[in-house]
């Protein structure tokens, strides 16, 4: 049921609610095009209401800024004349031939020709006019002339006779566009003798205006643009993301076992998220395989061990009552060692580093090794013959090692022919230092050597249908990797050859 139930939910891609399976999971090959034209659309839409807004609020702001600076400047321009025109204005009312009026008439004749910032300026458009303390017009650099006429009622005029600051915009003279007035007061000794009012057209200045609208205009345009590349760029390394995340779930679903695609953020935590699930799936597959080869592995024992103990119930000969007891023994042995290898490799599959490692004269420590497998040597007559005997240094965890050998040891005195012979070789190249150990048994088929080191894969022992549990060889495997080595075959003809490969 758990492998059934591991199945479908692989099949469904990770999906874990409820309702009937519907088959296999094929992905759809246009949403991909879709969610990038929501996508691209979406962030087209955010960047060009943003660009628009902000063209907006910035052409709305062109025009009053230059007002602001040109206001600005008038007022410094009133004060300065206002203090030129005071010592005249307090001798008495300007004469059409006083220095004063001299000196505007003269700057409405100037010619000018300046550029500013790539704009022409031919004219001079300040038009001042002064009244006396009353509101009348004295003096008018103006044509028509103003003179005599009474602007006590202006805004300019009459804020700034109270004290105020005064200023107003609309049409003055022949002037079609608006007009800028600003004033300034003629005081001598404390009193207050008049006005001084400039005047400044706002068409004189609206090529400037006209000119920060255009650039305005075209670095929203230009704005707008990038933010559509960048939205394209976007769109496509997204969706180019989302079809690799796409693949990999296919290529996975077809049963290849690849890695995760390296895609950075949040997409690429998705990719290992659905490797951890698709890793916890398989592992639940893989316990469910585990546990029936575990129970496979215990019943024959079990067996045993029940008719011995059947048996024994009854009266028999003494000869036949040693006979199941050692049976009993032996079944318990092998159960024993069992459940021992089972704890031992679950014990290193969990393990993720070595403990203390230390510096290990291979050949000398392999020795240690054969002495303790001397009894079981022994009673299978077998002889342990060097064939290459290197004095290499590996550094190692002894009790790690100790039981990757001891099993290879094992493995190796179950297989071999009684009386046969075990090679036995420490050899040494630049990076690695090797272990190898042959028996002369049965060997291995070629087409096996993929599963040896697995757990529960094993032949049968020689003479006999009784299969190891092949727990050795993988609990040799996992120190190898622990170690940063690997472990190798090699069919020996006859036998097998199996090499323990450790990094200096």
């Amino acid at each position: 049921m758990l492998a059934a139930w591991s199945r479908k939910h692989i099949a469904l891609t990770g999906r874990l609610g409820s309702g009937p399976a519907l088959g296999p999971f094929n992905p759809p090959q246009a949403p991909d095009m879709r969610l990038g034209l929501r996508v691209f659309f979406g962030f087209f839409l955010i960047a060009g209401l943003s660009a628009v807004l902000l063209l907006k609020v910035f052409m709305a702001e062109v025009k009053p800024s230059v007002r602001e600076v040109m206001e600005d400047l008038m007022v410094d321009t009133a004060h300065l004349l206002a203090e030129v025109a005071a010592d005249e204005l307090a001798a008495g009312p300007p004469r059409a031939d006083g220095l004063l009026a001299t000196q505007l008439q003269r700057y409405t004749r100037r010619e000018v020709d300046a550029l500013i910032w790539g704009l022409r300026k031919q004219t001079l458009d300040l038009r001042v006019y002064i009244t006396d303390a009353s509101g009348r017009v004295v003096l008018d650099s103006g044509t028509p002339t103003a003179v005599g006429q009474d602007y006590s009622q202006w805004n300019d005029v009459a804020r700034t006779l109270r004290g105020d600051y005064g200023a107003r915009a609309g049409p003055y003279g022949r002037h079609d566009s608006t007009v800028m007035v600003v004033a300034a007061p003629v005081q001598k000794d404390g009193r207050t003798l008049g006005v001084v009012s400039v005047a400044k057209p706002v068409a004189s200045v609206q090529h400037f205006i006209e000119r920060a609208e255009r650039r305005v205009f075209w670095a929203g345009a230009a704005l707008l643009v990038t933010s559509l590349v960048v939205g394209v760029a976007v769109t496509l390394w997204l969706v180019a993301t989302v079809r690799r995340l796409r693949r990999y779930a296919q290529q996975v679903q077809a049963g290849q076992n690849l890695a995760p695609p390296e895609v950075p953020g949040e997409l690429g935590d998705l990719a290992h998220a659905m490797d951890d699930m698709r890793r916890r799936l398989e592992g639940r597959e893989q316990l469910e395989h585990d546990v029936r080869a575990l129970t496979h592995e215990l019943k024959s024992p079990l067996a045993a061990l029940r008719a011995s103990g059947e048996l024994l119930q009854d009266e028999l000969p003494a000869a036949d009552r040693q006979r199941f007891a050692a049976q009993v023994l032996d079944q318990t042995a092998r159960l024993q060692t069992l459940v021992e290898r089972v704890l031992a490799l679950s014990q290193l599959e969990a393990q993720v580093g070595l403990g203390e490692r230390q510096q290990l004269a291979l050949a000398a420590w392999a020795d240690a090794q054969i002495e303790r497998q001397a009894a079981r040597l022994a009673q299978r007559e077998l002889r342990v013959v060097w064939t290459a005997r290197d004095d290499a240094r590996v550094p190692a965890d002894a009790a790690l090692l100790e039981l990757a050998v001891g099993n290879l040891l094992v493995n190796a005195i179950d297989f071999a022919p009684a009386g046969s012979a075990l090679e036995l070789a420490v050899s040494s190249t630049p990076t690695s230092v090797r272990l190898s150990l042959r028996d002369h048994g049965p060997g291995v088929p070629e087409a096996a050597f993929g599963q040896l080191g697995q757990r529960f894969f094993s032949t049968a022992r020689p003479g006999s249908l009784v299969k190891g549990s092949g727990l050795g060889l993988a609990i040799a495997r996992r120190v190898a990797e622990l170690h940063g080595g690997r472990l190798a075959f090699e069919a020996a003809a006859p036998g097998l050859r199996v090499t323990l490969i450790l990094p200096r």
